[in-house]
């Protein structure tokens, strides 16, 4: 059990009769009346994000979760495989779980939060960063490398389009921040 006030950006909660992880909190405590929690809670079932108001000091159950490292292996029509990094086991995950599916590259590693409890993995997280090739993207016009704001759609290696400066080229290799989706920087 905690309260609101032991709130963190990513912790685990028992809301409803389901799972939920904080994306964002803010207390607020006005000038008349009592203070409040407002958040936003995204469910592990199906990846929702709802708004809701908690009055501080409330109790809330607390799901502990653990880490573990996994590789991507593969992707059929019965998901995305898995192997455990220690213990080699493999398992399938629903599109859904993984945030950002379409920056996973086979042989990459990430990391799984599985419910302590009962074995019940809850969602996969890709590393901050990953480095992807460009595939495919429009040559940039002559003149337009001025501005440093203009940016041109780009398809890397696993399909999925990003945003990139206009310098960006077919083969380089981009850096790319999975909680955004947005280009960091080119790797040389």
């Amino acid at each position: 059990m905690a309260t609101t006030a032991d709130f963190k950006n990513g912790m685990f909660i028992l809301f409803n009769g389901k799972i939920y992880t904080i994306v964002q909190f803010q207390h607020v405590k006005p000038g008349k009346g009592g203070a409040f929690v407002r958040t936003k809670l995204k469910s592990v079932e199906n990846g929702k994000v709802i708004e809701n108001t908690f009055n501080a000091g409330v109790k809330i159950d607390v799901v502990r979760v653990e880490r573990r490292p996994y590789q991507f292996l593969y992707k059929d029509d019965l998901g995305y495989h898995f192997m455990h990094q220690e213990t080699f086991e493999q398992i399938s995950l629903d599109e859904y779980k993984i945030e950002n599916p379409d920056l996973l590259k086979e042989g990459q590693y990430v990391e799984m939060m599985v419910e302590a409890d009962n074995e019940n993995i809850l969602t996969c997280e890709l590393p901050p960063f990953v480095e992807m090739e460009v595939t495919y993207t429009e040559p940039g016009l002559k003149g337009d490398t001025a501005s440093s704001t203009a940016l041109k759609p780009a398809t890397v290696e696993t399909g999925a389009v990003i945003n990139v400066p206009l310098f960006i080229n077919i083969g380089d290799k981009i850096k790319i921040d999975t909680r955004t989706r947005e280009y960091s920087e080119r790797v040389k």
